[in-house]
């Protein structure tokens, strides 16, 4: 009886130790959530210093580091449209310390020409927020002869196949905006992918090709001293730096075009809850910085309202490119 009143005195024992350790087991995740930020987190960018992309993840940074109490370290890693950074952020711990400022490049568009693209948009992060949507500008260059969006329209019906129009590459969001204007205004002209701005841009202006869809930052400069023209903007408002640029959806065979590029934050998948939660409150906090929203303004972007919601954005995003991609035969 002794014997057994022992041996049940020691379970009792390693029943309260076990839960203990459980106990302490649980909340020791808890108080590390609690403490992070404990060190500076690595904000990569898909793309090489200067581009739109990089300036926004500098721009926001600068505003959501003190929101967190840390620092966002900026990491560029280019190539595949973003993809390569992207995949950098998919494979890496989901502790909050690497998140990625990605666009609709790599957010949505890449995927759906690039069958070998490693990781899934909708799957494999963890979606923090929105940051801005940034339209683009079709732009003539002096080869196009031609200084209105009406003019290009009738020009092009009367001549198709003559003209041709750049884009940074094949399946990114400039190529899928141009692909747009074709199909809806029923326009024959030949898209000519090129990898990068800057060449595309100087071919622009030297006459190689007539036409280009460009953001808002690349062709700034060359409006301004008057070696290209902007014809249209692809966004659903005009932009308050180019108050003069009509909207594409303002020309009669173009009504309801919308094909603007974004912005967005995000993180691995498996995000610990409270750490997203955080991000997103932090998030929302630096989109309300005043300075943040009009340096996005220069740009020729605007912050993302809280009422977007960024999964629904990647999968409108994902499903409208795979239409547009089968209607131009971009996958054959």
């Amino acid at each position: 009886m002794t014997h057994l009143t022992a041996s049940l005195s020691s379970l009792a024992l390693r029943r309260r130790q076990l839960l203990t350790l459980a106990a302490a087991g649980v909340a020791l995740p808890a108080a590390r959530a609690a403490a992070w930020p404990e060190r500076p987190i690595r904000l990569m960018v898909g793309y090489p210093p200067g581009g739109s992309v990089d300036v926004t993840a500098r721009q926001l940074a600068e505003v959501l580091g003190p929101k967190l109490k840390t620092t966002l370290v900026i990491e560029n890693l280019g190539g595949a449209a973003g993809a390569l950074g992207a995949q950098r952020v998919a494979t890496s711990p989901a502790d909050g310390y690497t998140l990625l400022l990605g666009s609709s490049n790599e957010l949505a568009a890449t995927g759906v020409l690039n069958r070998a693209q490693r990781y899934d948009p909708l799957k494999d992060f963890t979606p923090i927020g929105l940051v801005s949507k940034a339209p683009v500008l079709l732009v003539a260059g002096p080869k196009a002869g031609v200084k209105t969006l009406a003019e290009l329209v009738d020009t092009v019906k009367r001549q198709p196949g003559k003209y041709s129009y750049g884009s940074s590459g094949v399946g990114s969001t400039l190529h899928f905006a141009g692909e747009l204007m074709k199909q809806r205004a029923g326009l024959f002209m030949t898209h000519i992918p090129y990898r990068g701005v800057a060449p595309l841009t100087n071919d622009l202006v030297g006459g190689a090709i007539e036409l280009a869809m460009l953001s808002v930052p690349g062709a700034l400069p060359f409006l301004q001293n008057g070696r290209l023209t902007a014809l249209g903007v692809t966004g659903d408002q005009r932009l308050k730096t180019l108050p003069q640029v009509p909207t594409l959806a303002e020309h009669p065979l173009l009504k309801g075009y919308e094909m603007s590029g974004w912005f967005a934050l995000v993180g691995p998948k498996g995000l610990p809850a409270d750490v997203s939660s955080r991000l997103q409150a932090a998030l929302q906090e630096a989109l309300a910085d005043a300075t943040l929203r009009q340096r996005m303004e220069d740009m020729g972007s605007y912050a993302a309202s809280p009422r977007d919601d960024l999964t629904t954005l990647i999968r409108d995003d994902v499903a409208r490119f795979t239409k547009l991609a089968d209607y131009a035969r971009m996958r054959e």
